[in-house]
């Protein structure tokens, strides 16, 4: 364990769906934080020059966890940095449990209705395909499989407005933080 990180050199692990602001939120917590904000999907495209996706796609999902774990080694040497991260890469070999060493894990979750309602406005009319809807639900479960694993922290954010998930995210992370510091 690294208990001797100070609370100014821990990092927040941030993991769940949070809707289209997702990076919007990621950097209000940052800024509230004083952190730097680290997007992993971003930097995994960065590197690759291909959207995650389409590196599963053309690669498959083998290459893109071996790219993933390297990333992860590199993402886990930063410190005081919010670490945006799919639960689906963190239920990957011991991806979690290296970067739960440099901070508190929290996945951010809405209830179920909300999440139906979400994913109608965004996928639009390819809602109503039953087997794009089973996709959609299926990355959702693999995303949010991250929930199932010991010490990963949660907020529900289906009522919720932006700027009370800051709020409650950093409230969450200065008490986390402060147990282990």
């Amino acid at each position: 364990m690294v208990d001797f990180l100070s609370i100014s050199e821990r990092n927040l692990i941030l993991t769940g769906y949070i809707g289209p602001n997702q990076p919007l939120l990621g950097r209000q917590i940052g800024d509230r934080l004083r952190m730097r904000l680290v997007n992993f999907e971003e930097v995994i495209s960065e590197r690759m020059q291909l959207p995650v996706a389409e590196i599963r796609t053309y690669y498959g999902e083998t290459r893109l966890k071996s790219i993933e774990a390297e990333l992860i080694q590199e993402t886990a040497l930063r410190r005081s940095t919010v670490i945006r991260v799919s639960g689906r890469t963190l239920a990957n070999g011991d991806n979690l449990e290296r970067l739960r060493e440099t901070g508190p894990v929290i996945c951010l979750t809405i209830n179920l209705d909300a999440m139906l309602q979400r994913l109608h406005i965004s996928m639009g009319a390819r809602f109503h395909s039953p087997d794009e809807r089973a996709l959609a639900l299926g990355d959702l479960k693999r995303e949010w499989s991250v929930r199932q694993l010991p010490n990963v922290h949660e907020i529900d954010t289906t009522y919720i407005d932006d700027d009370t998930i800051v709020e409650r995210v950093v409230a969450l992370w200065q008490e986390l933080a402060l147990e282990r510091g």
